[in-house]
């Protein structure tokens, strides 16, 4: 079974500077809703004539109209807000960066679309394949673990896995009335389980790590069960992106087998842009009916990878895993935030072309 596409990307895109002061002004009342949303198309429509120019076939309006890649789904989904994370981000010269998570203050309920209007727009603007990003269920919980719910909301935490799990259900099947085909969910707790830094802070708080990825694998599998015929399922794992920082790093081993074998997703888009991520070892474990996307290609900085050693990359990957399950893409988004990550639009446009150009030496065009 091969991927859908060889060349892959992950879903978040630079905003241009134009769409970045309209969400300022609009911030300061300065602009209104209207003049808003026709920056926002404009913008778009341009990502998604980058993304085509580029040689790629899977599209997104590039997460431009959230604030992040997960605050469009606390907005839209009854019931959350933020609150401080009990994790954060960090760079190589040791800096540290906050950030605010979800939080359950209601009943969860879906209400309206979540992701629904961005499909309908790309499908609209292109005729190559929209691809859905949305956090995975895992976001609701992980970064405030026991205070990621008000306890008299969700006194047992069964009642709040059903209601969120329902939600997404909802969600997959409005996207497949639309005509929606390709869904990637961004799991960021399971990939920070890589991390034995990280599998201790999660101990300290009182929680099991084991226990963790199984609550949020099963999470998945409840969902993907009533995926609709014909719609395939991705999942990213990632390890953090803001504005060139992460929150975890180690080798996928601590969560391989189980994941590969037991998630219930047709693709995994891996994070290997960095020796953060450890060898290519645990993909020997990915069964032969699953696909995995390779992110060789940084998002994180400006540097081109040379296209000889992303190809070396490559077929050191095949060693543990048939070449006919692969394809590759940047190892994440590149702008978790509207801020984004320290490089160009420019440099942007040259790694995308760059996972194209790797995608068609390995494979042909």
């Amino acid at each position: 079974m091969a991927p859908r596409f060889r060349a892959d990307h992950v879903g978040s895109l630079l905003r241009p500077q134009e769409l970045k002061n309209a969400f300022r002004d609009a911030s300061q009342k300065k602009i209104g809703d209207q003049q808003l949303e026709e920056i926002k198309d404009r913008s778009i429509r341009d990502a998604i004539r980058m993304q085509e120019e580029a040689g790629l076939q899977s599209i997104t309006d590039g997460e431009f109209r959230r604030g992040s890649w997960f605050f469009g789904f606390v907005q839209a989904v009854d019931g959350l807000t933020t609150r401080d994370s009990i994790f954060d981000f960090r760079d190589d010269h040791g800096g540290h960066a906050t950030f605010q998570s979800a939080y359950v203050e209601a009943k969860l309920r879906r209400t309206q679309g979540i992701t629904t209007d961005e499909f309908t727009f790309v499908k609209a603007n292109t005729k190559s394949t929209p691809k859905v990003t949305m956090p995975t269920p895992s976001l609701v919980h992980f970064f405030r673990l026991d205070g990621a719910a008000d306890p008299k909301v969700y006194p047992k935490m069964e009642e709040f896995w059903a209601d969120l799990i329902a939600v997404y259900r909802a969600e997959l099947m409005a996207l497949n009335t639309l005509g929606c085909t390709s869904v990637q969910l961004d799991e960021v707790p399971v990939a920070m389980l890589c991390d034995p830094n990280v599998r201790d802070k999660v101990k300290a708080a009182g929680a099991d790590p084991d226990t963790l990825l199984r609550t949020y694998i099963d999470a998945v599998n409840q969902i993907a069960a009533t995926k609709p015929a014909g719609m395939t399922l991705a999942m990213h794992l990632c390890k953090g992106n803001y504005k060139g920082h992460w929150m975890a790093e180690g080798s996928y081993d601590a969560i391989a087998e189980r994941l590969f074998n037991e998630a219930d997703v047709d693709t995994f888009f891996l994070e290997y842009e960095s020796p953060r991520a450890g060898g290519f070892e645990p993909l020997r474990l990915v069964p032969r009916n699953k696909n995995v996307i390779l992110g060789l290609v940084s998002s994180k900085t400006p540097e081109l990878e040379p296209l000889d050693t992303l190809r070396r990359r490559v077929d050191e990957a095949g060693k543990y895993i048939s070449l006919d399950q692969v394809g590759v893409s940047p190892q994440c988004g590149f702008a978790s935030s509207v801020g984004g990550n320290p490089l160009s639009i420019d440099d942007e446009r040259r790694k995308l072309g760059r996972v194209v150009e790797l995608a068609n030496a390995v494979w042909g065009s």
